[in-house]
This record gives C-alpha cells, sequence and structure tokens, in this order.
C-alpha cells in the first residue's frame, strides 16, 4: 500500500491549540507514541481499514502501514496471545477491545501469561489493552461493562481509568512506556463529550500511574471515585455546596491498580468521612477493598460509616429507563453525601 506522510486530522489538535475530546487525546497518544518508538504497533478488530469501532485509529494505517497497524480475526485470546510473543521479542504491542466487554476471551492470556511473566522470569511483557467501557450509551449487557475488578486481584498488572483528556493522553503515555502489562479502561460516555473538550499542553507530558488527583478540596466528606463518576461526583458536589454549604473533596484515583492509598487515606484524615463512588457492580466492587484500606489505616479518623454508591447486582440493560436505574445518579451521591455529614 501508500504510505502518506501526513498526520490524521484528529491528531494535530494539540499541535494547533485547539481544544481536544477525550477520544482526540486518546488517538493523539498512541500517535504520538508510535512515532516516538518504532517498537509500538496497534493490533485490534477493524483498527485498520475502518479506523476503529470509534474511529480512534482513524488513518494511522496510511501513516504507519500494516506491519504496525493490524487488523485481526474476531479471536481476542488469539491476538492477545500474539502480542504476548510480540513482546518477547522486544516490542510493544498496544491490544483494542473492540468493546472490553469482549475482553474475557482472552482473561487466561492476560492473567496467566501476561502478568506472572517477569514474576517467572520469562521477561517483561510491555502489553497495553485498552477498550471502551461503561454505560449510558444503551448498548445492554455485551456492550456497557465495567471489567476492572476482573483482574484486580491479579499481581502483575496495571489498571487505569482515565476521566478526563489530559489524563486520558498522559496516563496513556506512561502507560505505554510501562514494562508491565496494563488494562486500560476507556468510558464510551466520555469520548465526545462536550464538557470534557480540552486544550491540552502541545508539548510532550506523562501522567504516572498509580498516583490520584484532588479535583475538589473540601472539609467536610471525601468522595473517592473514577472515571465517569467523577463527573457526576462533581455536580453533586457543586449543588450541595451551592444548596446547603457542604463542602466535599473529590479524589480522583486515575490507576486503581496500584491504588494510590496514601491520597486516599489523607483525604480521609481531613474529613474524618468516606463515600466511595463507582460505575461498576456492587458485590466485589473496588469500594469493599478502599474501604477495608481505609480501615486499617485510618479507622481512627472516621466520623461516621463508610458508605458507597453503586450500580446494583444486575447485568446492565437494554431499556433506557432500567438502564438509567441501574446506573448511580448524582441524586444518588447526593443523598449518600447529605447522610454523612449529619454526623
Amino acid at each position: 500500500m501508500t504510505l502518506t506522510r501526513e498526520r490524521p486530522e484528529h491528531v494535530i489538535r494539540s499541535e494547533r491549540g485547539e481544544p481536544v475530546t477525550f477520544l482526540e487525546a486518546i488517538a493523539e497518544a498512541l500517535f504520538e507514541e508510535m512515532v516516538r518508538d518504532e517498537a509500538v504497533f496497534l493490533m485490534g478488530e477493524d483498527i485498520g481499514v475502518y479506523g476503529g469501532a470509534f474511529k480512534v485509529t482513524r488513518g494511522f494505517l496510511e501513516h504507519f502501514g500494516e506491519g504496525r497497524v493490524i487488523d485481526t480475526p474476531i479471536s481476542e485470546a488469539g491476538f492477545a496471545g500474539a502480542a504476548a510473543g510480540a513482546a518477547h521479542m522486544g516490542l510493544r504491542p498496544i491490544v483494542e477491545m473492540q468493546f472490553m466487554d469482549f475482553v474475557a476471551p482472552a482473561y487466561d492470556v492476560i492473567t496467566n501469561y501476561l502478568a506472572t511473566s517477569a514474576y517467572r522470569g520469562s521477561g517483561i511483557q510491555p502489553v497495553v489493552i485498552r477498550g471502551p467501557v461503561g454505560g449510558g450509551n444503551r448498548g445492554g449487557p455485551f456492550h456497557s461493562q465495567n471489567v476492572e475488578m476482573a483482574f484486580f486481584h491479579t499481581p502483575g498488572l496495571k489498571i487505569v481509568y482515565p476521566s478526563t483528556a489530559y489524563d486520558a493522553k498522559g496516563l496513556l503515555r506512561a502507560a505505554i512506556r510501562d514494562d508491565h502489562p496494563v488494562i486500560f479502561e476507556e468510558h464510551k460516555g466520555l469520548y465526545r463529550a462536550p464538557f470534557l473538550r480540552e486544550v491540552l499542553p502541545d508539548e510532550e507530558y506523562v501522567v504516572p500511574l498509580g498516583k490520584a488527583r484532588t479535583v475538589r478540596e473540601g472539609g467536610d466528606v471525601t468522595v473517592v471515585t473514577y472515571g465517569m463518576m467523577v463527573h457526576r461526583s462533581m455536580e453533586a458536589a457543586e449543588g450541595l455546596s451551592a444548596e446547603r454549604g457542604i463542602e466535599v473533596e473529590v479524589l480522583d484515583l486515575r490507576t486503581l491498580l496500584p491504588l494510590d492509598d496514601d491520597a486516599v487515606v489523607e483525604s480521609v484524615k481531613r474529613t474524618g468521612k468516606l463515600l466511595i463512588v463507582h460505575e461498576d457492580t456492587r458485590t466485589g466492587g473496588i469500594a469493599g477493598e478502599i474501604a477495608m484500606r481505609v480501615n486499617e489505616r485510618a479507622f481512627e479518623w472516621l466520623d461516621g460509616p463508610i458508605l458507597r454508591v453503586t450500580a446494583i447486582d444486575a447485568p446492565v440493560p437494554y431499556s433506557a429507563p432500567l438502564e438509567d436505574y441501574f446506573l448511580p445518579k448524582v441524586s444518588d451521591i447526593m443523598k449518600a453525601i447529605e447522610y454523612l455529614a449529619k454526623y
């Protein structure tokens, strides 16, 4: 095929000083890391000719060629295994799951091989497995799941879940450069969200893995969250500040594995109250792990119970009213914060 040196339109907005969407920030990170390091290449279903289900990699095939933008068969276990082999040969594969729900067939490769390779003395596995997650788009049970806790229990993996365009670009760069396998979750509801358009730095930057950020400072209640729920929590916090004078501190985890325990504990020590919010289902969700860690390290600073607001324990519904009921709402977060603020 004939290659072009022209950069795709959606990967040069930062160079022009234009606002960038969450999706464009991811595309910029992928493109710029491929330019920086020839060992980086892409694998996934329909990512080449079609440009990906969400058009993240539109134009990449024409620029980098078939050797670095590889359209794979519909076999998640197969191309995840191929990525592992490529990593052993010194390459740095980025695997796109068209929807992260479909990562399940690759679970064995990821948990039993990629995650354990360095521990077994078989070498590093610098593989990024990225793709869209999350509900709210009426995609039903096969296109809406959050998969973080399926991998959270596995030593050797890292899990990243950004909430802003700035973090999406910086964290993905860090993930690509990391020598450990990384699960990188991208909430599809954030991809083209108008409220997330940001002017990003033109110069190169990296957001380190394992470091949370304080989105909003407050002294009454700590809310620990990530992904789409950062924005729902911020809406709740601003509403309660205006209506009730309750000042909420909102902490965005950004990286789920490893967890930034210090940031969570320091915030809880300031406020004495903790609410954990996540879109993932309730049982076995990360809220339980965070609550236990706070109980171990900051129990004496707590002035009330640790609460959680999560999705309910059910498959994600297709029905719009049912999905709205299933997902955590701003009103749910506000109610939990008000309850804690009374202590």
